[in-house]
């Protein structure tokens, strides 16, 4: 082997080897939940997989983008209600690309881009709620910012499935205030429960006692049974005054047989 050839040996391995390397980089292997996104000399000419990808050596180049859902955690974010009370809201977002060439080239950062508008959205949706509102109706609360982000995301091809507000974390005062108000709501409550049972024990009293105006034997009946308990729970001599009726029955019984 000459000088020439001890020259070009070194060229054409290394030459070799940037044709292998650039070979395999343009071998693309994208699983069932990927898709490559490719561009042409910065042409978009669609998305490939999944599969086995072969790319052209650089003329073509690619960017993964994921479609499986996801989980995205909402900061918590100051809100003022519509009644002027500050609260600290959190939430979670589920979504996912349902078009991944949008999902690349009509915004910078999917990700970041759909952190912020559902920061925003939070902050606005809840920000026109009373707190009571806030705190009962989360279900419907969740349907309005999971609509209203959905919407702002659509042309990005992200589909917003879910929005959960997590947690609402109240001021210590409120917290007392309304501590205060569910203690005085569950008195009232006792105390229409206990004049319910006044008013129905009243109401058979009441009945039990048109009874025993139009039956004056079942009083007599009714004072022999008390008679009888008060024997039976106390082991004692207990004096008690005969009732005139009877003293008249029995008066009227001995003059007869005198």
């Amino acid at each position: 082997m000459g000088p020439l050839g001890a020259l070009l040996l070194p060229f054409l391995i290394f030459v070799g080897f940037a044709v292998l390397l650039i070979l395999v980089n343009s071998i693309k292997v994208v699983r069932e939940y990927e898709r490559l996104v490719v561009f042409r000399l910065g042409l978009l000419v669609g998305e490939r997989g999944p599969g086995l990808i072969l790319l052209i050596p650089i003329i073509e180049r690619a960017v993964k983008v994921g479609l499986r859902t996801v989980t995205m955690d909402v900061p918590a974010q100051d809100v003022i209600t519509k009644d002027n009370v500050s609260v600290k809201v959190n939430a979670v977002i589920y979504f996912r690309v349902v078009d991944a060439p949008r999902a690349i080239v009509q915004v910078e950062n999917y990700l970041y881009a759909t952190s912020q508008i559902a920061q925003t959205t939070l902050r606005s949706i809840l920000g026109e709620q009373e707190l009571d509102e806030l705190l009962s109706e989360r279900e419907r609360l969740n349907q309005a910012l999971q609509q209203v982000i959905d919407r702002q995301t659509e042309p990005w091809g992200v589909k917003v499935t879910t929005v959960e507000v997590k947690n609402v974390d109240l001021p210590q005062e409120m917290q007392r205030a309304m501590a205060r108000q569910a203690e005085a709501e569950r008195e009232r409550r006792a105390k229409v429960i206990a004049a319910e049972g006044e008013y129905q024990a009243s109401a058979r009293l009441t009945e039990a006692a048109a009874v025993i105006a139009r039956e004056p034997a079942a009083m007599q009946l009714r004072y022999l049974q008390t008679l009888a308990e008060i024997a039976t729970e106390n082991n004692s001599t207990t004096i008690f005054p005969v009732p005139i009726d009877i003293l008249r029955a029995l008066t009227a019984s001995l003059e007869k047989k005198s």
